[in-house]
């Protein structure tokens, strides 16, 4: 604990270090205000500059959700990855996604080595609204191998979706997280285009 900080303060303080280690990403306002009832979102902001001011977090200029714990400097790595357009969480859709950006992530905490090829996708539709990633989100992907039983952007007889990764005596197929869509199974081909490590709620 902090001396220099309020209660409340070293609250918040440990809230952003849990939601990073868990994710890689600062929660949004949005998220702190509903996780500790603030009645606003500038609340939330008041706090987060009073514990930059505090010297105990700082922030990355320009880039959202980047936070930089000083006393923890030599455990994280802070980089920036590339955002690409949509990825279908519904039926598979013909898409070639288009840079739109980036985001700033904990590579460390998420368990990315440096040299991996990561990127994000923004989520539409509700076909894995089971597994909680619901349209609007963002999905970060790393381009790896799969295991059975992770979630990955894949490109099926040609056509792009979001959709757990599951095999059966030897046939690997892809499965929604939501009862109203059927299994994908390939007919000719299916590439694993990346496997989630982190995902980012859309706070709208």
């Amino acid at each position: 604990m902090h001396t220099n900080l309020t209660r409340r303060q070293n609250d918040i303080l440990e809230y952003l270090k849990m939601s990073q280690r868990r994710s890689g990403l600062m929660p949004s306002t949005r998220e702190i205000q509903h996780y500790f009832g603030f009645a606003s979102q500038t609340a939330a902001m008041s706090h987060l500059r009073a514990l930059e001011r505090k010297g105990v977090i700082h922030r990355l200029p320009g880039k959202a959700r980047a936070v930089i714990f000083p006393d923890e400097l030599d455990r994280g790595e802070i980089c920036d990855i590339p955002i690409y357009g949509n990825i279908a969480a519904g039926m598979a859709q013909d898409v070639t996604p288009e840079r739109e950006g980036s985001i700033s992530i904990d590579a460390t905490a998420l368990g990315i080595h440096r040299n991996s090829k990561t990127f994000a996708l923004k989520v539409r539709g509700d076909s894995m609204i089971d597994a909680h990633i619901c349209h609007g989100d963002t999905v970060i992907l790393d381009q790896r191998e799969p295991r059975k039983g992770d979630i990955v952007a894949a490109l099926i007889d040609g056509e792009t979706t979001l959709k757990r990764y599951l095999v059966e005596q030897g046939q690997p197929f892809l499965r929604a997280e939501n009862p109203d869509y059927p299994d994908l199974i390939p007919v000719t081909d299916l590439v694993i285009q990346g496997v989630l490590v982190a995902l980012l709620r859309n706070a709208a």
